[in-house]
């Protein structure tokens, strides 16, 4: 890996200077875009006016996944959660104003967040994949079937029985089943080889048949965005994959804490080591006019 690191302000006008010049943008991002937004799973202080309930047991940010849970309180922390992710209402500065910068051009989105801030923002819905699923979709846990359902009537369902006190939902009837087979539901995000990804696969193809149109000489410019280790197959690598294969193309990752870039892209990819709401920020900070008094 090289360790070229550009900071913010260089870091915009290069950016500045390969957008404009690129004849396709690919945005690519993880959990880091969403932190940068205001969704940081890892936010103790967010977690304890949310969920006080499980903080007094000792719980401190919102990765539960694995921990092991009984249901009441399960169900009581995914309504809460989804509600305050997914179901969100009005727009998010941040994804508007990367909406805003990629502007007109050939665009495409591949995340693996499952909050949906870049359809909800402005980026057109059948141009987003989100392989890793979708927190608006809900599924049956074994499955017994290959498809999801709507969660908000779910979710408002566990909130009206919801009791802020005890962290539960107290009313046993508002637990979700599937309503196929009678067992146990899961919200449809990837944990396992029980994923439903049926409903996320047209959205693949319809990338892949994109980067499949594209000339070899094709300028793509990757724009990658707070996608760190946690599933790097997912965002990282194929990422860098479909640097080396545009010879192109240009690779942007931006993380403060992994942005390091692979040294054969040396020369087209920028390492930028902030989070994206100071990147955007200097992108979209006024243009000061040169002082025509100030020769050139």
């Amino acid at each position: 890996m090289t360790h070229r690191i550009f900071e913010p302000a260089a870091a915009a006008d290069t950016l500045r200077t390969w957008l404009a010049e690129a004849d396709r943008v690919l945005i690519t991002a993880g959990a880091g875009l969403s932190a940068a937004a205001g969704y940081d799973y890892g936010d103790e202080h967010r977690f304890r006016e949310l969920f006080p309930a499980l903080h007094r047991l000792g719980l401190r940010s919102r990765y539960l996944v694995g921990v092991p849970l009984p249901p009441a309180l399960r169900w009581g922390y995914w309504a809460v959660h989804i509600d305050d992710i997914r179901f969100s209402p009005g727009s998010n500065p941040l994804y508007r104003r990367l909406r805003g910068l990629v502007g007109d051009k050939d665009h495409w989105v591949m995340t693996s967040n499952v909050d949906g801030l870049f359809a909800r923002n402005g980026f057109a819905p059948d141009r987003v994949f989100t392989p890793q699923g979708d927190y608006g979709r809900y599924q049956c846990a074994t499955p017994c079937a290959p498809t999801t359902r709507d969660s908000r009537p779910l979710v408002a369902r566990l909130l009206a029985a919801y009791d802020p006190d005890s962290g539960a939902v107290t009313d046993p009837g508002a637990l979700p089943r599937c309503p196929d087979c009678g067992g146990e539901v899961e919200i449809n995000v990837r944990v396992g080889p029980e994923f439903v990804d049926a409903p996320h696969l047209p959205a693949g193809r319809r990338l892949r048949r994109w980067l499949g149109t594209a000339p070899a000489d094709t300028r793509m410019l990757i724009l990658e965005l707070g996608a760190g280790f946690n599933t790097p197959g997912v965002i990282r690598r194929p990422g860098e994959d479909l640097a080396r294969h545009f010879p192109h193309s240009r690779l942007v990752r931006v993380n403060p804490k992994h942005p390091e870039t692979p040294a054969d892209l040396a020369g087209r990819a920028l390492s930028v080591p902030v989070g994206a709401d100071l990147l955007l920020d200097e992108l979209t900070a006024p243009q000061s006019a040169p002082d025509p008094r100030v020769a050139p």
